[in-house]
C-alpha cells in the first residue's frame, strides 16, 4: 500500500525527482533510438529455420534483427511469447516458461500483495470508489469484486497485521462497504439479481444498512417483484423513517403496484364478461339444437365468430354466424362475416351474383343448388329460401370452428359433385 513518508535527514536536496538516477538513465533509450535499427536488442529470439522457411527471395537484402525476429515466428508462436509479458498477458496459466516461472509476473503480483489483507482490500475498494466517481461502473465493480476476493481468500499470502483484532474489525467494515458499493454498480449496470444478492450480503453484516434496503428495493422494483420491493422499503423506513430515498422508492413501488392492481381488475372484469357472454351463447345454441364442434386447427377468421346481437347477454338476441359459400366445381369461395339466423341463403346470393369469374353465366339464383355436410359425412340439400336457423336446427349438420360451410353448385353439375363427395367419404 502506497503511503507518504518523511524524507531522511541526509536526503540530497540537489536531486531532481523528475529525472531518473544516473544508473537508470544510462539504460533508457536515447533520443533518436530506433527499435529496428541494426544492433539493437530484438523483441524475440530469432528462429533461423523459421526465417529461412519464410524467405521466398534468396537475393533479398538481410532484414534488420528486430524485423527478422518477428518474421521468423508464426502468429501462434508470437502470441505465446507475448502472453509471457504482463502488458500483453491474456492467459496466466500459460504465462510461465518451461519451468512454469515468470519473473515479471511474480514481481507484479508481489506488489499487489504488499501489505496486510485489510490494506490490500482497502486499496481495491479505494480504486473502486475512484471509478465510481468517474461513473466507470464496470471497472468499479471489478475493483470491489477483487476487494471481496482478497477478504474471503482461504490462502493468507499477505503480511501479518500488528493488531489482529483491529484488522478483523476493519475487514468486516471493508466487506460491508465492498458489497454495498458493488450493489450500486450492479444496479447501474442492470444486474438487478446480483444487486439484490450484494444487498443481502450487506444486511447479514449490518442489518441497519439503509443503502442496502434502498438499493434492494430498486432492484426488486426493476424485476417487478413488487411485494418484495415494498417489504424492503418498509424495513428500511422502519429504521430510518425520514430517509427521502426510501420514501421516494416506496412511493414509486406503491404507484406501480396500484397500476398493476387496476390492470388486473380490468382483466378480471373482461374475463368475467367474456365468460358470461360465452355461457349465454352456449345456452342459446343448445336451445336451438344447433351442434358445434372445434378442431385442433381452426381457420384464421380474425374477429369473425358466432355471436348474439344486439346484446351478447340477452336471451332475446339473435345469433349471427360466419358463413363461407364454397364453389367446389370452380375452387372459389365467398366469405360472409355476419349471417343472421333469420336470413336465407338467397338473401346473400342475390347481392353476390353475378360472380366476376363466372364467364359461362352458370351461377344464377335460379340455376344453383346448395348443400351442406352432415355430421356423418353425407350431404343434405339446403333450401335457398329457408332461414339459416331452420337449416341448422335438428342436429343433422354441425358448425365446425364457428364457421358454417355451404356448397353452391350449378344444377347441371350437381350429379358430378355428389359423386365426388361420396367417393371422398368412402375413400
Amino acid at each position: 500500500m502506497s503511503r507518504v513518508e518523511e524524507l531522511p535527514d541526509d536526503f540530497d536536496e540537489a536531486l531532481d525527482l523528475n529525472k531518473a538516477p544516473p544508473e537508470i538513465a544510462q539504460n533508457l533509450p536515447q533520443p533518436g533510438f530506433d527499435l529496428f535499427a541494426p544492433g539493437n536488442d530484438v523483441p524475440f529470439p530469432i528462429n533461423e529455420e523459421g526465417l529461412k522457411a519464410r524467405q521466398t527471395d534468396p537475393n533479398a537484402p538481410e532484414l534488420p534483427p528486430a524485423i527478422a525476429a518477428i518474421q521468423s515466428h508464426s502468429s501462434e508462436e508470437l502470441m505465446a511469447m507475448m502472453n509471457k509479458t504482463p502488458l500483453f498477458m491474456t492467459d496466466i496459466e500459460n504465462a510461465g516458461d518451461e519451468k512454469g516461472e515468470n519473473v515479471l509476473l511474480d514481481a507484479l503480483q508481489a506488489l499487489q500483495n504488499e501489505g496486510t489483507r485489510a490494506e490490500v482490500a482497502q486499496t481495491f475498494k479505494g480504486q473502486g470508489n475512484e471509478a465510481v466517481q468517474e461513473l466507470k461502473w464496470i471497472d468499479a465493480k471489478e475493483f470491489y469484486t477483487k476487494a471481496i476476493a482478497v477478504i474471503n481468500a482461504k490462502e493468507d499470502k499477505w503480511q501479518q497485521p500488528e493488531d489482529p483484532e483491529e484488522e478483523a474489525a476493519l475487514l468486516v467494515k471493508l466487506t460491508e462497504a465492498s458489497h454495498i458499493n458493488r450493489a450500486l454498480c450492479n444496479l447501474e449496470l442492470g444486474n438487478y439479481r446480483a444487486c439484490n444478492l450484494d444487498c443481502a450480503a450487506t444486511l447479514k453484516i449490518n442489518p441497519k444498512n439503509i443503502k442496502a434496503y434502498y438499493r434492494s428495493s430498486l432492484a426488486l422494483f426493476k424485476l417487478d417483484k413488487l411485494a418484495d420491493a415494498e417489504d424492503s422499503a418498509a424495513r428500511g423506513l422502519a429504521i430510518d423513517p425520514e430517509s427521502k430515498a426510501l420514501k421516494d422508492s416506496a412511493e414509486k413501488i406503491a404507484e406501480r403496484k396500484s397500476l398493476l392492481e387496476r390492470a388486473a381488475a380490468r382483466k378480471r372484469a373482461e374475463e368475467e364478461l367474456v365468460r358470461k357472454q360465452n355461457t349465454m351463447l352456449s345456452t342459446a345454441l343448445r336451445a336451438r339444437q344447433i351442434r358445434t364442434r372445434k378442431t385442433d386447427q381452426p381457420p384464421d377468421m380474425e374477429d369473425a365468430k358466432i355471436r348474439l346481437v344486439p346484446d351478447p347477454l340477452s336471451p332475446e338476441s339473435t345469433i349471427e354466424f360466419p358463413v363461407v359459400f364454397l364453389y367446389p366445381m370452380e375452387a372459389e369461395s365467398d366469405f360472409i362475416k355476419s349471417f343472421s339466423e333469420m336470413n336465407t341463403i338467397s338473401d346473400h346470393l342475390e347481392y353476390i351474383f353475378p360472380l366476376p369469374w363466372d364467364t359461362n353465366k352458370e351461377y344464377t339464383l335460379g340455376n344453383v343448388e346448395c348443400f351442406m355436410q352432415t355430421t356423418t359425412g353425407g350431404l343434405i340439400k339446403a333450401g335457398k329460401s329457408l332461414p339459416l336457423l331452420q337449416i341448422l336446427t335438428g342436429g343433422k349438420v354441425e358448425v365446425i370452428d364457428q364457421l358454417v360451410s355451404i356448397f353452391v353448385v350449378p344444377i347441371s353439375k350437381t350429379g358430378k359433385f355428389i359423386a365426388e363427395m361420396k367417393a371422398r367419404k368412402t375413400g
